[in-house]
């Protein structure tokens, strides 16, 4: 089975939606960072100021080394990437990091992007639905998808998704 590392915003909440969706369609897709909640980043922050550390020292300290080494495990691990938009700074260093590696990158835009970026050419794919890029990254899927017309997820994530 193909894994997906799916790259996203802990504040996206179509990063849920499209995991379900690839894993309907036989992926094994981690995307257990996003459990941490849309508040995490945040939580953090204020705890390492309550503890008066610099960004610096908090990126130093056990909880950003252990989840560090939790997310880079992964990224090596898994076949693929799959970067949701919108997404921050910090997944598209994931992103880049997967291309790096030399692995099968792909973008699933929410809606056309206000301000094009080139970069995006090192993508093995941009799509604008996830029906698009389940084709792409599985060729089977449109048969699964068709036998899944009747799942409302997927139908509501492709509809949403374009």
């Amino acid at each position: 089975m193909k894994s997906v590392y799916l790259i996203g915003s802990i504040r996206n909440p179509l990063v849920v939606e499209v995991a379900a969706a690839l894993r309907d369609i036989g992926f094994d897709v981690f995307d257990d960072w996003h459990a941490a909640g849309p508040t995490a980043d945040d939580e953090w922050r204020k705890y390492e100021n309550q503890r008066g550390r610099s960004y610096v020292e908090a990126l130093d300290g056990y909880a950003a080394c252990h989840t560090y080494e939790y997310n880079m495990r992964h990224l090596k691990r898994c076949d693929m990437g799959v970067l949701v938009m919108p997404s921050g700074r910090l997944a598209h260093l994931e992103f880049g990091y997967m291309i790096g590696l030399g692995k099968k990158c792909y973008v699933l835009f929410d809606q056309p992007p206000e301000c094009y970026g080139l970069m995006y050419k090192m993508a093995s794919g941009v799509f604008f639905s996830f029906t698009d890029l389940a084709r792409c990254i599985f060729p089977l899927a449109s048969n699964r998808l068709s036998a899944m017309a009747g799942v409302k997820d997927v139908e509501n994530l492709t509809d949403s998704l374009g």
